[in-house]
């Protein structure tokens, strides 16, 4: 049986959990039938540990704010005939504690006890902070 892993990605671009559902709902985003993709070049060689649960958590303006479960992993090739990898997620995103996340190139992979935690239900609709505030509060420990 696998473990269970997470992936970490930079929603570049995106100013806010707001921005990033809106590009969601483009088709360009979306698979066939329907569900928010994120193409990348490489292909997660922890694809087993991904489908075990794992999601994407969303690193916006420094600061993960956000996550959706990994549903699936679906090849895609591009306009140039290069084999991509579609990470294909359930709709919609999960608030999670606003964690600082300095810039990184690609992907990561996120260990399940490093993964911040879900903001409780009564708080998921809440507004974001601006993302400077989010990244001063979890600095010094306020989430």
């Amino acid at each position: 049986m696998s473990k269970t892993v997470h992936m970490l990605k930079l929603s570049v671009g995106t100013d806010d959990v707001a921005g990033l559902e809106a590009w969601q709902s483009t088709k360009r985003a979306q698979t066939e039938d329907g569900f928010p993709r994120h193409i990348t070049r490489m292909w997660p060689k922890r694809g087993d540990e991904i489908l075990n649960g794992g999601s994407i958590f969303w690193v916006i303006k420094g600061v993960i704010l956000c996550r959706q479960p990994i549903l699936r992993l679906d090849e895609y090739l591009s306009a140039d005939g290069i084999r991509r990898c579609a990470i294909v997620c359930k709709p919609g995103l999960i608030r999670v504690e606003a964690t600082p996340k300095r810039a990184f190139q690609g992907w990561r992979y996120l260990p399940v006890a490093d993964a911040p935690r879900d903001l409780p239900e009564g708080r998921q609709d809440e507004e974001a902070l601006p993302p400077e505030l989010s990244k001063a509060l979890a600095a010094i420990g306020v989430r």
